[in-house]
């Protein structure tokens, strides 16, 4: 039975008057956001029309559908953008776009887990906490790995665990920029441990969500990618492109995909995805994204925001703040303010540090603005 409060909601129409105080409440707050990694200097309007229907791209991304509303011709050219940024071979490459960097982390460990089914996963403390949840609901054994102060995996803690438990298929999750400090985990010094212990089967998933798509456009980067000998891989999408939903790309070794295809003839393709409906409009903004912005575009909006990283670290410190960021990372980190500067500008905090995302969006007079009331507690932002 229907209570009288739901058929109050379900008979009321539409509020629009509720839904223009809430998008000039968002669009307010959008300016003075600056802790959580999302571009917002983005404009999908030329793709408004694909919202007129219902689209889905259900199922493995690289076979065709019985549901012909989708946009997996799309979807197949993005997965083969960033299999070529990440140097994942041609005929070696799988993936599919994701609805955000949780899923693809969640999708490699899973490869892991029917791999080695007796493995164990080593992630450091510094992970994205999502990968805790995600092990729970594998069912799937892990130790936690010590982090050093930048946020990077404590080698030394690595290798000792590794090695008192040889008898298990190490599952080596890596960060390839952890959230709080943009720290990348050192694939050649994780895989010269395996070397030195004698363990030949592992397995290296790497969390790239936000540095991936940076690393690739910058010179002389640290190793992150499949030449560095891992095995699968996620990478947010709106991070750095921009996009009004959250979306990511999930990448592995062909090899490792096989192992749990299963067909389905309700949707006439094989089942490889962990989500059966997915998002058909994410993969066409994503494919906006890297064409509007192109190979230069790219390059250029890395470069600028890495510049406006330092230019606040260097600012910070001109005020007396030791703020500090790791290399190649946009991420500014300083001592954590207080709770009403936390609010301002939505930051994101841990324990007692607190950051701030450079991206394409901000502007130094932001910058400015909020180092002074970082230092004063001025009002509000305008």
């Amino acid at each position: 039975m229907i209570s009288e409060q739901t058929r109050t909601m379900l008979n009321s129409g539409v509020d629009s008057s509720r839904l223009d105080h809430d998008y000039q409440r968002l669009k307010g707050l959008a300016r003075s956001s600056l802790g959580y990694p999302c571009n917002q200097a983005f404009d999908y309007r030329e793709l408004l029309p694909f919202l007129e229907m219902p689209l889905n791209n259900v199922g493995d991304p690289f076979q065709e559908s019985s549901y012909a509303l989708n946009t997996l011709d799309y979807e197949r050219e993005v997965i083969d953008i960033f299999a070529d940024l990440a140097q994942l071979p041609h005929g070696q490459h799988w993936g599919y776009v994701t609805n955000g960097g949780t899923e693809g982390n969640m999708y490699g460990l899973y490869l892991a887990r029917e791999l080695f089914r007796h493995g164990m996963v080593y992630f450091s403390e510094q992970t994205h906490y999502s990968v805790a949840k995600i092990l729970r609901l594998q069912h799937t054994p892990s130790i936690m790995i010590k982090a050093q102060e930048n946020g990077e995996m404590d080698y030394d803690d690595l290798r000792e665990s590794i090695r008192i438990n040889r008898h298990l298929p190490p599952i080596i999750f890596a960060n390839i920029g952890t959230t709080m400090t943009g720290a990348i985990d050192d694939l050649t010094k994780i895989h010269n441990i395996l070397d030195e212990l004698a363990i030949r089967e592992h397995y290296v998933h790497a969390d790239a969500a936000m540095h991936g798509l940076a690393l690739a456009f910058i010179d002389n980067p640290p190793a992150w990618d499949f030449a560095a000998g891992i095995d699968s891989l996620s990478i947010s999408g709106h991070k750095w492109l921009g996009s009004p939903i959250p979306c990511g790309i999930a990448l592995a070794r062909s090899s490792h995909v096989k192992r749990i295809s299963r067909a389905v003839e309700y949707v006439g393709v094989n089942d490889t995805t962990i989500s059966g409906s997915r998002s058909a409009y994410a993969p066409l903004m994503i494919w906006y994204g890297l064409r509007k912005h192109g190979e230069d575009g790219l390059k250029k909006m890395i470069k600028d925001s890495i510049l406006l990283a330092q230019y606040t670290v260097e600012a910070f410190q001109k005020k007396g703040i030791q703020a500090w960021r790791n290399q190649n990372s946009p991420i500014v980190v300083f001592p954590k303010p207080n709770n009403e500067v936390i609010r301002r500008w939505s930051l994101a905090v841990d324990r007692n540090i607190g950051h701030i995302v450079c991206l394409p969006h901000i502007e130094k007079s932001t910058i400015d603005t909020f180092i002074e009331d970082y230092l004063t507690g001025s009002p509000e932002p305008h």
